[in-house]
């Protein structure tokens, strides 16, 4: 089954919704998904980094604080260059969802922050995926999908409430969503790595006698 990390940090509980909502949607689509939550600065990350290593992607999350991701979140990256002198996750697929209180609040800075982490890793980035919505700014509601309209991951906006309450059920399916579409891409990849690798087998089953029997072939061709 094909194996999708989320590793994330949540300072008050309102960035955890959203990665569960995206675990969710890597379930929806028939993946196993492994929550990795970041709990503060001091904590031993190699288990963490073995559990990247050892999924076919990674959907990083993090709360925008002053413009940028967490600073919980920044020493679990700066942890990460362990894989990145080793090259563990190279050519894996990569994504990544943030959340502020405000509705721009520099979370594009934030998702930058993420997509470059991967970039170092030399893995694939994966968009959101989803259009804005086609209704006046002024109508967006709750339910509506990536109201915000980002593109790079998903930005999800949380008003000082009970995470029971935000951020609202529009921004907790669009990380669903998040879920199922990197979940898909991580099966098509795996499906394609699988039959490059059958092919490379194939191309190799060329044994002595095989190439004998090529050879008195040719040689009954007429010239």
């Amino acid at each position: 089954m094909t194996r999708i990390a989320i590793a994330y940090h949540s300072g008050y509980g309102h960035t955890e919704v959203l990665a569960n909502s995206v675990a969710q949607g890597v379930r929806d689509a028939g993946a196993e998904a492994v929550l990795l939550k970041i709990d503060n600065a001091g904590q031993d990350f190699d288990p963490l980094l073995d559990e990247i290593t050892a999924s076919d992607a990674v959907i990083f999350g993090a709360p925008t604080y002053m413009g940028d991701v967490s600073g919980v979140f920044k020493v679990f990256a700066d942890a990460s260059s362990r894989a990145f002198f080793t090259g563990a996750w190279k050519d894996k697929l990569a994504a990544g969802f943030t959340n502020s209180h405000s509705f721009s609040g520099d979370k594009l800075h934030a998702l930058t922050s993420l997509a470059i982490l991967a970039s170092q890793h030399g893995m694939n980035w994966v968009n959101l995926g989803l259009a804005p919505p086609n209704i006046p700014a002024a109508e967006r509601g709750p339910d509506t999908l990536n109201r915000v309209g980002a593109f790079l991951g998903l930005a999800g906006q949380s008003d000082n409430a009970s995470p029971e309450l935000s951020p609202p059920s529009g921004d907790r399916e669009t990380a669903r969503l998040l879920g199922v579409r990197v979940a898909q891409a991580a099966q098509r990849w795996k499906r394609g790595a699988a039959t490059e690798l059958a092919a490379e087998r194939d191309s190799r089953k060329w044994t002595p006698v095989a190439a004998a029997v090529t050879l008195h072939t040719s040689e009954m061709e007429p010239v």
